[in-house]
């Protein structure tokens, strides 16, 4: 009883003299977990960036692929028509991701669809179709066709970002064989070694290519020490002179690209050349939109992986500059959000698809100019195709979401 009196006289003087009471009616709880990351509004720059190359590449998709589709299918909108629509299905998808997913569905989807990817790799390996490419690499559903190594490519960063954000004491751990060796080479290693063999059988190598740079990328941002990133980048040099060396179809490639002045212009040199045709003859603004002459038959399929040839041809050198100061600001963005990203895993993700499109555009230049040996490489938002393409739309939608959470009002 005196102390109750005690304390009801201590809140009187607290009271009388204007401090409120800080003692308590009920024990406080012990707040331990992290503070709720609240949502908020996308990066409309990021949208309107993609966007931009999202309208751009359907204009060029319809220049490039009139003729060949009068040509093939009797209709000139054979191609741009179906491209919109691949467009419309992709966005209706991404917008839904986008409004309702928050970004922890990006961190638990990781492994789920990794095993997803593998079984549609086997698939292909089984029952997959050639789409007379003379390479089985796509699934055939009939009402539809899908290509798993551009899901697998997607798989493969979600999974990699889990892993790492999981494991991250273990892989900056000082021990070498129960720690970074097994967390930070082993296991990641085998993650990407299955892709790489499943993408090998389907003789696919600028998808094994893709793959092991992603991986490589994800796994240096992720923690894994510089030396043992040298040593697999070392490794992997080998692996492709031995590659060369085996493979007819693969030296026959290199030795086109380092011997194009002797290779036959007619046969293994004429898509190279021609496309290096297109580039040169645009000049600085080039022949104007729509007054390709390469697109006639000499570059075969002009809408797919040749469509920075007609680019640069029907606007110069300042339609190439324009594609490529979209990327770059593309690519800006887009690590600005995995910068600003929520949690490690979702930064991981969102360093692994913008570096995923950073690589292809670089890769896609790289082949029409005869920077590197010829190999199919779509140019991203720009290239026609249904798999890559939609997923493409989808994986912006991932980053968009990640944005909503990101840690600081402005970035």
């Amino acid at each position: 009883m005196n102390e109750e009196k005690q304390l009801s006289s201590r809140r009187q003087d607290r009271a009388s003299t204007g401090i409120a009471d800080t003692v308590p009616s009920q024990p406080r709880t012990q707040q331990t977990d992290a503070p709720e990351i609240k949502k908020g509004s996308i990066d409309y720059i990021f949208l309107l960036i993609t966007a931009a190359l999202v309208l751009f590449g359907c204009v060029m998709i319809y220049s490039a692929s009139s003729v060949f589709a009068e040509q093939h299918h009797a209709e000139h909108t054979y191609f741009i028509s179906r491209h919109l629509f691949f467009l419309l299905a992709a966005a209706g998808a991404t917008a839904l991701v986008v409004c309702f997913c928050t970004y922890r569905v990006w961190e638990d989807a990781g492994y789920v669809l990794y095993a997803v990817s593998v079984v549609l790799l086997l698939l292909v390996l089984v029952v997959g179709v050639d789409l007379n490419s003379g390479a089985k690499r796509w699934l055939d559903f009939k009402i539809f066709t899908i290509q798993p190594s551009e899901l697998a490519k997607l798989a493969l960063i979600l999974c990699l970002a889990k892993f790492f954000s999981s494991h991250q004491k273990q892989v900056l751990s000082e021990h070498r064989f129960g720690g970074n060796f097994k967390y930070g080479v082993l296991y990641p290693g085998l993650m990407i070694g299955l892709f790489v063999v499943l993408i090998a059988a389907e003789r696919h190598i600028s998808g094994i290519m893709i793959v092991g740079m992603i991986g490589l990328s994800v796994m240096f941002l992720g923690g894994t020490r510089l030396k043992w990133i040298f040593m697999i980048i070392g490794m992997l040099g080998c692996a492709a002179c031995l590659l060369i060396l085996v493979s007819e179809y693969a030296q026959a490639r290199v030795e086109t690209w380092l011997f194009l002045d002797k290779a036959d212009p007619l046969g293994s040199a004429w898509q190279t050349l021609q496309g290096l045709m297109a580039i040169g003859s645009g000049g600085f603004f080039g022949k104007g939109l729509g007054n390709s002459q390469q697109k006639f038959g000499f570059v075969s399929q002009p809408q797919n992986d040749q469509i920075f040839t007609i680019v640069c041809e029907e606007l110069g050198f300042v339609g190439a500059f324009l594609v490529i100061g979209l990327f770059a600001l593309f690519l800006w963005r887009g690590f600005r959000i995995a910068k600003h990203a929520p949690t490690k895993c979702t930064s991981l993700i969102a360093y692994g698809l913008t570096f995923k499109v950073a690589l292809q555009v670089a890769m896609n230049i790289a082949v029409v100019t005869n920077s590197m040996p010829n190999t199919g490489i779509s140019l991203p938002f720009f290239s026609y195709g249904g798999t890559s393409f939609m997923l493409q739309i989808f994986e912006v939608g991932i980053l968009l979401s990640i944005s909503r959470y990101s840690t600081h009002q402005k970035i």
